[in-house]
């Protein structure tokens, strides 16, 4: 017994000593010593990185100064709040060093060497390059400094302990580089660089399993957002949000303006489009398209099973045509760049409902931007359609005009509702 005690002790260590290896591997030493030069050029180009990675969307609360943290994000565990990035000493990034900010992207660990939660998309940045790091950390210290104390995270046993993140990013994460492919060109390569970094798309683009990581930042397969209960389309799959077949410059429209002649983007993306890539370069932008045409599709990417058309006098059909026909066409046809194509719009016609769903229910609009600066939206017919309504209007859109969708049911949409802000 005595034996057996003391070998399951040990192994305990032995796991305990490998977790604590894990979760300091690829770190350098940390010191305080003289800030790297700064110039207006450098804070200039740490703004527009930072507006590459979106920081300002998380890192800034409805009502308070911008990058002072406090958002809340909803997570399956908890809700994680973000921090102060102004450059007040007491609450913000005042007292760390360029060194600590890139110990925080490369590694995701605090100044004050605390494990960070993943809501913050180190797992992505950690492919930020060290110029590009000190770049934005310039640009924060050159904000008004904004005293907003840190706000503790909200997160349920044992999501909320040290022990249980260090045994998460043992487990998922592993610092790295971006390593540049030869074989490809240099905008390919850009555009790789932003996507899998800055970018952090598959943050939202990739599948999560029970503990909310992903199987790594070239996943970029689909998955539900976690609460947001948003479907992110598979980026590699022709049918759902892959481009390989599109012209870039239809590509770099719909990143630039949110609309293109080929989609409309809607809900987290218009977000992104708004806050951030609306503002990107255009040889970014290029290299981005460039990037996302070249993805290879993905192998499980299946033809859709052959649906029969619906019923002209369903009650599907018939909800269409009183409340959607005036503006999206009798034959799904739409209005270009005003009222979305419904026939053959892969964004219809998905495995997943739960967009379709939540933009009937809640309604959504294009983002705003210079291209596109008065974009139409979409009311919301929550407090009009009924769950069956619901269900019986989406399946009609899924299967009229030849479209491919299969039925939504009743309790798809009561699912789906749940997670709508109502």
């Amino acid at each position: 017994m005595k034996r057996a005690m003391a070998l399951l002790l040990l192994i305990g260590l032995a796991l305990a000593a490998a977790v604590v290896a894990l979760n300091v591997r690829g770190e350098d030493p940390v010191t305080s010593g003289p800030q790297p030069p700064v110039s207006p050029q450098l804070i200039a180009a740490g703004e527009y990185l930072a507006r590459t990675g979106n920081c300002m969307a998380c890192h800034t609360a409805r009502g308070s100064a911008p990058y002072a943290g406090g958002l809340g994000i909803q997570t399956p565990f908890g809700t994680v709040y973000t921090s102060n990035l102004t450059p007040d000493a007491n609450t913000g990034i005042g007292a760390w060093s360029s060194s600590e900010f890139w110990r925080a992207l490369h590694n995701g660990r605090s100044r004050d060497g605390r494990l960070l939660y993943p809501a913050f998309p180190y797992p992505n940045y950690t492919h930020v390059t060290r110029a590009d790091s000190d770049a934005i950390f310039a640009y924060l210290r050159s904000l008004p400094a904004v005293a907003q104390a840190n706000r503790p995270h909200e997160l349920r046993f044992p999501y909320d302990s040290t022990p249980a993140l260090a045994v998460w990013r043992a487990l998922f994460f592993k610092p790295g580089q971006f390593e540049p492919d030869t074989r490809q060109s240099a905008q390919w390569n850009r555009g790789a660089y932003l996507v899998q970094g800055l970018g952090h798309c598959n943050a939202c683009h990739a599948s999560r399993n029970a503990l909310g990581a992903s199987s790594g930042t070239l996943d970029l397969s689909g998955g539900l957002i976690p609460v947001q209960n948003w479907y992110a389309p598979s980026l590699t799959s022709p049918h759902e949000a892959g481009v390989a077949d599109w012209r870039l410059p239809d590509i770099v429209e719909l990143l630039k303006t949110g609309v293109s002649a080929r989609g409309t983007v809607v809900g987290p993306m218009a977000e992104v489009v708004q806050n951030s890539t609306q503002h990107w370069a255009d040889a970014d932008l290029l290299a981005m398209a460039t990037y996302l045409k070249a993805l290879p599709p993905d192998p499980r990417a299946r033809e859709p099973a052959k649906v029969p058309p619906p019923l002209p006098d369903s009650r599907g059909a018939k909800l269409y045509k009183v409340h959607c026909a005036q503006c999206h066409g009798d034959q799904g046809e739409g209005v270009a760049k005003a009222y979305p194509a419904l026939a053959d719009n892969r964004a219809v016609t998905m495995d997943s409902p739960a967009n379709l769903v939540r933009i009937v229910l809640a309604g959504g609009f294009a983002p705003s931007t210079a291209g596109n600066p008065r974009p139409y939206g979409m009311p919301p017919f929550a407090m009009v359609f009924s769950n069956d309504d619901t269900a019986a209007v989406v399946s009609y859109i899924r299967s009229a005009w030849g479209n491919q969708g299969q039925a939504v049911s009743t309790l798809d949409v009561i699912q789906l509702r749940n997670g709508l802000p109502y």
